[in-house]
């Protein structure tokens, strides 16, 4: 008896010390909590294989393994930096040749904007084992077809590496910065169309296509960077604000052997984008979309690549924008019909043209979304592709025929699914998660869909946290007073009891087409809201009119008037969440992060008798300091829509402000600059108003490095606990 009292004791203080691990921000931000995943995973091209560029603990050496994805098993280590001194730096990417013989190495990457960077390039014969150092700080270097040259951007001219004598040519001499760049996208093309290789190489290694930029029109931004000088330097780049001059682009083909250049005839268009170009399965065909500036109009073009002669295969139009973001939609088959992804019939769906651009099939159809494209299959004739078929907060996995018929579901479990297909499409590696699971690697046939392996489960994450006896986030569909249906979900503390009253804290980010209440294993931040649940707080998120995966009609009810249905939302739900019988109505803030930083400044003025405090980071505080392709598409300029800017920027509204305000923002942000946090101070001080404010000396739009998030994270969290 004695002995199972003691039993029972030690149990008991056992449970309690689990119950009292608590989340800090220390432990969040020092990768503490972090899940396993599959870095660089590259399916191959040539053999039924895949590669990961994996770290050695015993060897202290990354290296780029090869695995069957039949089996799992590993076929061989293709290199290791441990037997190779000149990689002492490391494998930062690599990058196959087409075929798969050879290996370009970066390593001492140097970050330009958010997808652009220099790197030191090694060629890797994977015959010969001979590696050799080619290329010193250059810019997207890509193998021609044949797999004898290599073309690359240096300081904004394009350049052909000869494999075989080792020498470099020089196909454009006028490239200088802040003026001319070839085959590079200019700061708002890379950020907004989210590509920076502007050149291809055509089928046959004959010709390179490429852009060009002439952005001397352009007008410049500039920033003061502080770092340890006794002086700060002054960083100067063309960045085209809405409603200002964009960079003129044009379109040339570069013939290798004659080494001339044609320029396409473009001139029945004026004040365009160029957002894309591809060689297609015709070594002589270009294609090229071209986009109108007020983004409502889509041109795909075929370029003759001897004449240069264009002719316009398709042609779309919106009422409002054709959503370009991130869409990498076109695909060539064997015979050069293609498929093409649109929001045609109000929501995204797969389409089959032929070559001259006829429509053949509409190949998906549905009151849901396609979001990713895998490919098609040439033996079996059919496409794979992820959507939303399972419900907007998921993400799912299906095969279909090209004729739109036998639809095969292959992805498993509810929550979000992901794949990379094996090359002849028999595999496929399954990433899954929700926002209770952390992310598993699979492997699965992609006939049903069935597992054969799990390649990673995370099972040593989701013992940790065991410990920690998180809070979960519960998903629902918020009805606002309104009428509105919003997807959201709320987080409670893991003693929660309904007979008290608590305070509520607000996360979105709600820009267009976003998403942020999915059911996904979570960023940083959402452990960060579970330390706030730890502390006695309820985190909710809703995601209000404009974000995504709804259809056309949720997601564009913003346009030209960013920020009036998205606040309104946000109050609207905060009165809603205000008035269930635990909620203290009179404690509930909001916080948000770059668009989101725009939302909670504009919640705590529009809605100051709702929200008790917000807190902004790095927000946008007057769409007219914004760039041009992004505001634009969604509020034409600011001369054509005075109103719609004015009327739902911030910095217009200060005077309203009663409760607690933190805004912060990075001093070396080129992204959204701190100009807008800037003004944003002015007008409040000038209002008399109140405020709390912090800047990140020459930290750009994601604030980090060092202890920075540490820091940034702990000063949020005092100031949501003396103010909420």
């Amino acid at each position: 008896m004695i002995s199972n009292k003691i039993n029972l004791l030690f149990l008991l203080l056992l449970t309690s010390v689990f119950a009292q691990q608590k989340v800090s921000v220390e432990a969040i931000y020092t990768g503490q909590f972090q899940a396993k995943q599959m870095d660089e995973l590259q399916s191959m091209k040539n053999t039924n294989q895949y590669t990961v560029l994996n770290y050695d603990q015993s060897s202290r050496s990354l290296q780029i393994d090869v695995f069957d994805f039949a089996t799992l098993k590993k076929v061989n280590t293709l290199i290791e930096t441990k037997n190779q001194p000149k990689l002492s730096d490391g494998i930062d990417s690599y990058i196959f040749s087409s075929d798969e013989k050879q290996l370009l190495i970066a390593n001492n990457s140097n970050r330009i904007y958010r997808h652009s960077f220099t790197a030191d390039y090694f060629l890797y014969n994977l015959e010969t084992k001979e590696l050799n150092k080619i290329l010193e700080q250059v810019q997207e270097p890509t193998f021609s077809p044949d797999g004898k040259k290599i073309g690359y951007v240096k300081e904004n001219n394009i350049y052909i590496f000869d494999i075989a004598s080792k020498t470099n040519s020089q196909i454009t001499t006028d490239g200088k910065k802040n003026a001319i760049i070839n085959g590079i996208t200019d700061w708002v093309y890379e950020e907004e169309f989210a590509f920076v290789r502007a050149f291809d190489w055509s089928k046959d290694s004959k010709k390179i296509a490429f852009i060009r930029f002439d952005e001397s029109q352009v007008p410049e931004f500039s920033m003061s960077i502080f770092s340890k000088d006794l002086y700060p330097k002054i960083e100067t780049f063309k960045y085209p604000k809405a409603g200002e001059k964009n960079s003129l682009v044009s379109l040339h083909l570069y013939n290798v052997d004659s080494k001339t250049t044609k320029k396409v005839d473009l001139s029945t268009y004026s004040d365009f984008y160029i957002p894309r170009i591809e060689w297609t399965n015709d070594a002589n065909v270009l294609s090229a979309k071209l986009l109108n500036r007020h983004q409502d109009n889509l041109d795909l073009l075929f370029v003759d690549g001897t004449s240069a002669a264009t002719k316009v295969v398709l042609n779309e139009k919106d009422k409002s924008y054709i959503d370009f973001v991130d869409k990498d939609n076109l695909t060539f088959l064997n015979d050069n019909s293609f498929i093409w992804t649109s929001e045609l019939d109000g929501f995204n769906h797969i389409y089959w043209y032929d070559k001259s651009g006829k429509l053949i099939n509409q190949i998906t159809k549905g009151n849901w979304e396609v979001t990713e494209y895998y490919g098609f299959d040439e033996k079996t004739q059919s496409v794979f592709y992820q959507s939303t078929e399972e419900g907007s907060i998921n993400r799912a996995v299906f095969r279909m025929g090209l004729d739109g018929k036998n639809k095969t579901r292959l992805s498993q479990i509810l929550g979000t699914n992901a794949a990379t297909f094996s090359p002849n499409f028999q595999y496929f590696i399954n990433t899954f998660s929700t926002a209770s699971q952390p992310t598993i690697y699979s492997l699965n046939e992609s006939k049903t869909g069935k597992q054969l392996q799990v390649i990673e489960n995370n099972e040593a994450l989701a013992t940790k946290l065991k410990e920690y006896n998180l809070p979960q986030k519960e998903f629902f569909v918020l009805k606002t007073e309104k009428g509105n249906e919003l997807n959201a979900w709320i987080m409670k503390p893991k003693d929660f009891d309904s007979s008290k009253k608590y305070p509520v804290f607000m996360y979105q980010y709600s820009g267009p087409g976003s998403q942020q209440v999915n059911n996904e294993w979570g960023s940083y931040d959402d452990y960060w809201f579970a330390m706030l649940a730890q502390q006695g707080y309820i985190v909710a998120c809703v995601d209000g009119r404009g974000t995504g995966y709804k259809g056309a009609a949720f997601k564009k009810v913003t346009y030209k008037e960013l920020g009036k249905y998205e606040v309104e939302d946000q109050i609207d739900a905060a009165k809603v969440i205000g008035n269930y019988p635990y909620v203290d109505k009179s404690r509930i803030g909001i916080w948000g992060w770059s668009y989101g930083g725009f939302m909670s400044s504009n919640c705590i003025l529009k809605g100051n008798d709702v929200f008790k405090m917000a807190i902004a980071v790095a927000p946008v505080t007057n769409w007219r300091f914004y760039d041009s392709v992004y505001t634009e598409r969604y509020m034409q300029t600011p001369q054509e829509n005075p109103s719609g800017y004015d009327n739902n920027s911030p910095i217009n509204f200060v005077e309203k402000l009663k409760g607690k305000y933190l805004l912060i923002h990075g001093s070396g942000d080129d992204n959204v600059h701190v100009q807008n946090s800037m003004q944003m101070m002015e007008a409040l001080i000038q209002a008399n108003k109140q405020f709390d404010s912090q800047i990140y000396p020459d930290k750009n739009h994601g604030i980090y490095g060092g202890k920075t998030r540490i820091q940034l994270f702990n000063k949020m969290t005092n100031f949501i606990k003396n103010n909420l």
